[in-house]
C-alpha cells in the first residue's frame, strides 16, 4: 500500500487526518500550506505542495472539503486529481456534496479504473476530534471493505449504504432531522426560560425519557449558555438544506417543516451569525423577543 493522502484541513478534515497518521503513513495537501505546516507540528506526516504530489503518493486518497465547486476543482479540474490518478486509487469524499456531483465524479474516476466513495459524516467537530463519526458510504462496495480499517481510525460507525449517491442521500437525511431537532429545542429552551424554570434542572428531567437526544445532550446546556463555538456553522447548514431542497422538488418529497427552518438560518445569516453553529437558532428566537419587548 502507497501513503494515505488526505486533502482539506479544516474543521473535520485536520483531526480526522490526525487519526489515520497514528495507523498510517499519511501525506497531506491543503490548499493554505500554513495549515498545513501547523497539521505536521502536531502530527507525523509529509506535507504536498501539489494535488499531483499527493495523488503521486497515494493510492488512497480522502477529501474533506465545504463546497461542490471546490471538489470539482479538486477533483475534475486541469490540475486535479483524475489528470495524476494512479490506476486503482479509492478516492473517499467526506464533504457533503448534491447528488449530481458525487455520481459525475464516480463516472470519471471508473474510466481509469478507480473508484470514487461519498462518504459524508455526521457528528460534528467533536465528532471528528474523538475520532467517534458515524460515516454513510456510496460507491463500490468492493471499494468500501478495502478501505474500512481506514475508516475505524475515526469513526464509531460506518456503513454501506448503496450505490454512488446513496451516502449524501443518507446525508440529506440526517440534515433534515437534525434541522428539526435543532429547532424543537430551541423553543423548548425558550419556553423554559420564559417560564421559569431551571433549564438546567429541566435537563436533567427530560433527557432521561423518550425527549432525549445527541442534540439535547450536547447543545442544550450551551444554547443557554449562549455558547455557540462548536464548529458545523450556519453557513454551511443553508449550503446542505438547499441541496436537500433541489433534490426534494426533483422527487416530489414534503419538506415544509425543514424549508421553514432553513428560512430561519437565513434570518441568523442575515443577522451576521452565519459562522455560529447550527444550536443559534435559539439565538434567533431570543432576538424576536427582545425585538418585541
Amino acid at each position: 500500500m502507497l501513503k494515505v493522502g488526505f486533502i482539506g484541513l479544516g474543521t473535520m478534515g485536520y483531526p480526522i487526518a490526525g487519526h489515520i497518521s497514528k495507523y498510517y503513513e499519511t501525506v497531506v495537501f491543503n490548499r493554505t500550506i500554513k495549515k498545513s505546516q501547523k497539521w505536521t507540528s502536531e502530527f507525523d506526516g509529509e506535507i504536498c505542495k501539489s494535488v499531483e504530489d499527493l495523488v503521486s503518493k497515494s493510492n488512497i486518497i480522502l477529501i474533506c472539503l465545504s463546497e461542490d465547486k471546490d471538489i470539482e476543482e479538486i477533483v475534475l479540474g486541469s490540475d486535479g486529481i483524475l489528470v495524476h490518478l494512479n490506476k486503482g486509487t479509492i478516492v473517499i469524499d467526506h464533504s457533503t456534496t448534491s447528488i449530481d456531483i458525487a455520481n459525475a465524479i464516480s463516472k470519471e474516476l471508473l474510466k481509469k479504473d478507480s473508484f470514487y466513495l461519498d462518504a459524508p459524516v455526521s457528528g460534528g467537530e467533536a465528532g471528528a476530534q474523538n475520532g467517534k463519526l458515524s460515516v454513510m458510504i456510496g460507491g463500490d462496495k468492493a471499494a468500501y471493505k478495502k478501505i474500512s480499517s481506514i475508516l475505524d481510525c475515526y469513526s464509531s460507525f460506518h456503513k454501506y449504504m448503496g450505490p454512488s449517491g446513496n451516502g449524501q442521500l443518507t446525508k440529506m437525511i440526517n440534515q433534515i432531522c437534525i434541522a428539526g431537532l435543532l429547532q424543537a429545542l430551541a423553543e423548548a429552551a425558550s419556553f423554559s426560560k420564559k417560564a421559569g424554570i431551571s433549564s438546567k434542572d429541566v435537563l436533567d428531567v427530560i433527557s432521561k425519557g423518550a425527549a432525549q437526544s445527541w442534540q439535547m445532550e450536547n447543545r442544550w446546556n450551551s444554547m443557554i449558555d449562549d455558547r455557540y463555538n462548536f464548529g458545523f456553522a450556519v453557513d454551511l447548514m443553508i449550503k446542505d438544506l438547499e441541496i436537500v431542497s433541489k433534490f426534494s422538488k426533483k422527487i416530489g418529497a414534503n419538506i415544509s417543516v425543514t424549508e421553514l427552518i432553513k428560512s430561519y438560518y437565513k434570518e441568523l445569516q442575515e443577522m451576521g451569525a452565519g459562522k455560529l453553529d447550527t444550536s443559534s437558532l435559539l439565538k434567533r428566537l431570543d432576538t424576536l423577543d427582545k425585538k418585541l419587548s
